[in-house]
């Protein structure tokens, strides 16, 4: 089963960009969609799959609390 973490993106540079999963920043990589600052991308394996609207994310990071009973 593969897992992908929604993100918000804080900062480009290049292809890479510092993503803020909830006050936790990782480096991903940006070169499979076209993402700006702001946005919300989808993260799986350090790259960005897809980009989603901040509405959908937020829905899928209540369900994650959710399965990890926060």
């Amino acid at each position: 089963m593969c897992l992908a973490i929604p993100a918000r993106v804080v900062e480009i540079n290049g292809s890479n960009a510092k993503v803020d999963f909830g006050g936790t920043f990782r480096d991903v990589n940006l070169s499979l969609v076209e993402a700006k600052k702001g946005d919300y991308v989808l993260v799986h394996a350090g790259y960005a799959i897809q980009v989603m609207d901040e509405k959908e994310a937020n829905e899928t990071l209540k369900l994650w609390e959710e399965m990890l009973g926060k």
